[in-house]
């Protein structure tokens, strides 16, 4: 094992810096109105995102992905996988997948 300062574990996101999150991806059905996406994507960030101290990173149209973590420097936790899709899944989207909990920094991101 190479033996890191401390300030450098911190620049380069390793040991006990370590962050983990999840990517999440889901779908609306087909012909859903631009004023309906809008209304939900921001729903979602007001109700499950900021409420639960996440922070959320993607786009998309019919079809969204995107990445999860916290707002501050942390760690999600499977709880946080659980808000967030029950979350999706109560609000009518299909197609909802979390992925298991990686490293934001150094993980291949999977959607």
């Amino acid at each position: 094992m190479v033996n890191r300062s401390r300030r450098l574990r911190k620049k380069l996101h390793i040991e006990e810096f370590k962050e983990l999150g999840f990517t999440v991806s889901w779908s609306f059905d087909e012909g859903t109105s631009e004023e309906t996406l809008d209304n939900i994507v921001d729903q979602f960030i007001l109700e499950a995102i900021q409420p639960n101290g996440l922070a959320y990173e993607g786009s998309g149209y019919l079809n969204w992905k995107g990445i999860i973590c916290t707002q501050k420097l942390g760690n999600c936790t499977e709880e946080h996988r659980d808000i967030v899709t029950k979350w999706l899944e109560t609000h009518g989207l299909k197609n909802v997948k979390a992925s298991p909990l990686i490293d934001i920094w150094w993980d291949e991101l999977d959607f």
